[in-house]
């Protein structure tokens, strides 16, 4: 009967840990880690979030640089898309990202990135502030802190990794 009632408790114990999505303050020092531990999320990721199809590729790093890409389009339309770079800083990492409308047009000004800073690393995932990626088998699942209108959300993006 013990054993009935603690695989459940695991579970959820297991979810809510996973759903945990962290942040760092502005004068909190970030987590240690190197960019080639994040060669598990090489490769091609398709799948769903935002309310549309998203994909994300990501190449292996070089010189302390992991380079990747993402687009969203709902309804056969690209919306927009983004060029990240998880770019090694000392003892730490972060990822680095723009913002592009379908024209190319960017969202952030030309020397200003969207930065996730690292929060901490583990077998299989990666925390930053704000995003949290953890790989499952050939799936990955990213949770991304929205914050609109001065309410603080969680997005789900649910990949499968598959074939360039």
């Amino acid at each position: 009967m013990k054993t009935l009632l603690i695989i459940p408790v695991l579970f959820l114990f297991a979810t809510a840990s996973f759903s945990q999505v962290k942040t760092l303050e502005k004068d909190q020092t970030p987590g240690k880690g190197k960019v080639e531990d994040l060669s598990w999320i090489e490769g091609v990721w398709a799948g769903t979030g935002l309310g549309g199809d998203c994909e994300e590729v990501w190449m292996p790093a070089v010189d302390g640089h992991m380079i990747g890409t993402f687009r969203f389009w709902e309804d056969g339309k690209l919306v927009f898309s983004e060029f990240m770079n998880i770019v090694q800083e000392g003892e730490t990492f972060s990822m680095k990202l723009k913002h592009f409308n379908p024209d190319l047009s960017p969202w952030e000004e030309n020397d200003k990135w969207t930065t996730f800073r690292l929060v901490e690393i583990g077998e299989n995932f990666v925390s930053f502030s704000g995003l949290k990626m953890q790989r499952i088998g050939d799936e990955m699942i990213l949770q991304l802190a929205l914050t609109e209108n001065g309410v603080r959300r969680i997005e789900e993006f649910k990949y499968k990794k598959k074939a360039f």
